[in-house]
């Protein structure tokens, strides 16, 4: 992978996947952003949260133009396949080339392309000193993906330019000038656990093998949901063969869709056979139903030690028709652009622990209102179910200035350097620029990036070539503000 071209950027990364550095883990990655910048010999500020900041003097020549802002976040989506030993809190990410030498991907868990590529473009750039460019900075945030906050803890000041080049999208030839905002639900059922009748015998249900991804670029693909099969299934075994729930356990992020969703539960031993087939049954109808999405979906059941306990009837009840009815997916496109997602819900993590079971939700939306609508929608369901409902982590969209100056030097710069137009849109997914516009609002920004497939889980893969693009292209850009 270090030999791969441009070998700043590549070498760059591999020292990312070295670096644990999954949201939360900060400290060893922001020492490291900061230590690269003063081997430099540039100007390092680590803020308070532990966002770093490098400043990179002018070309000569080129004091006087508006400076620029390289910006992306350091942290990465911990996403592994369940048969995958690692720790993403200690491991290096096994990062190689595919066979057909198109790719660069993980074994077995998320490569960190998201958002490494962009810092480690970020870096190579700081480091070269052939590229022509205005007053630089690069501006690395931490803990992005699990709430955004490193851009909200920033302050006012700090940052210099007035242009801000956001290095965090995933399909090389589009132009982000928009994104949505985004709130986090947490809903909890409290109860006490009642003794397993006499005789009964204990399953483990297993929902393996969806596809998963990232709950913003990949929500409108319309992919399995772990946890809504699981509960499906869970529905009629519990209303027609007396199955009773003891746990679940599915998801592990809340901007991921959920890959696997697991649950134990108990029935009478005379019904094990009917339960069994009825395993199978299920797993047939959800191939079904998936074919041409989803190619390994999995469902089984393995016999284990019965519990001594499990959840009331009514506690079960209520959480089996809340989840039913908890919206997951699109919820509405843009009318203007019916290509693009306003507003969608991922019910992405599901849990029980001690004497309590929690679902959590991370609802987009690029219109407030329509994202207070489905909240309050997602509220209802779990409320009537008799769930402690709490909203969290809240943070603003990106409003598309279509009149901007850098929009029209970057589409210029790109359809000079590469010979056609970028495709101006906007993302349902949550980019930084919103909430950093909060503190600095007349900054003008962009967001763009390489090709990046399957962000947020174990398939995440990115384009070689792309990333070879995407360094030429930010050297323009540079050079032409």
């Amino acid at each position: 992978m270090k030999n791969l071209e441009p070998k700043g950027v590549w070498e760059n990364f591999y020292s990312l996947t070295q670096i644990p550095r999954p949201s939360g883990k900060k400290k060893e990655i922001s020492e490291f952003l900061a230590n690269y910048g003063r081997s430099l010999g540039l100007e390092t500020v680590v803020d308070q949260i532990g966002n770093v900041i490098i400043r990179k003097p002018a070309y000569p020549g080129y004091e006087n133009h508006p400076g620029v802002i390289l910006q992306g976040h350091m942290d990465m989506v911990p996403q592994k396949n369940s048969d995958v030993v690692f720790d993403f809190e200690k491991d290096a990410i096994r990062a190689y080339v595919e066979d057909n030498k198109e790719w660069v991907t993980a074994d077995g868990t998320t490569l960190g392309a998201d958002n490494g590529i962009g810092v480690a473009t970020a870096m190579a750039i700081l480091a070269d000193k052939n590229v022509v460019h205005p007053p630089l900075e690069a501006f690395f945030t931490v803990d992005e993906e699990t709430g955004m906050y490193g851009a909200f803890d920033l302050k006012g000041g700090l940052l210099q330019g007035k242009y801000l080049l956001n290095l965090d999208s995933e399909t090389e030839g589009e132009l982000y000038v928009g994104c949505a905002g985004g709130v986090d639900t947490t809903a909890t059922f409290d109860f006490q656990p009642v003794e397993v009748e006499e005789g009964d015998i204990a399953y483990k249900i297993s929902l393996t093998g969806c596809k998963g991804g990232h709950s913003g670029c990949d929500i409108h693909l319309q992919r399995a949901n772990a946890i809504k099969l699981l509960f499906r299934f869970l529905k009629v075994a519990v209303a027609e063969y007396e199955a009773r729930l003891v746990s679940v356990d599915g998801g592990s992020l809340r901007n991921a869709i959920p890959r696997e969703a697991f649950a134990v539960v108990t029935i009478p031993a005379e019904g094990k056979d009917e339960f069994v087939e009825l395993v199978d049954e299920w797993e047939d109808l959800f191939i079904k139903e998936y074919d041409g999405i989803e190619d390994n979906i999995h469902l089984s059941a393995e016999e284990v030690a019965c519990p001594k306990t499990e959840l009331p009837e009514d506690v079960q009840d209520f959480l089996i028709h809340a989840i039913t009815l908890c919206p997951h997916g699109v919820y509405r496109m843009i009318p203007e652009m019916p290509d693009i997602v306003e507003t969608s819900n991922n019910l992405a993590i599901i849990k029980t622990e001690g004497a309590k079971v929690q679902a959590f939700c991370l609802t987009r939306s690029s219109v407030e209102s329509r994202k207070e609508e489905l909240k309050q929608i997602i509220h209802s369901a779990f409320a009537l179910a008799g769930a402690d409902v709490q909203f969290s982590g809240a943070y603003p969209g990106w409003k598309p200035n279509f009149k901007s100056q850098l929009l029209a030097t970057t589409k210029e710069v790109y359809k000079k350097s590469f010979g056609n137009e970028p495709r101006v849109v906007t993302i349902h997914a949550g980019l930084e620029c919103g909430i950093i516009g909060r503190n600095y609002p007349g900054m003008e920004m962009i967001s763009f990036g390489p090709t990046i497939e399957h962000p947020h889980s174990p398939d995440e893969r990115v384009n070689i070539a792309t990333v070879q693009k995407l360094y030429d292209y930010v050297v323009a850009i540079l050079k032409a503000i």
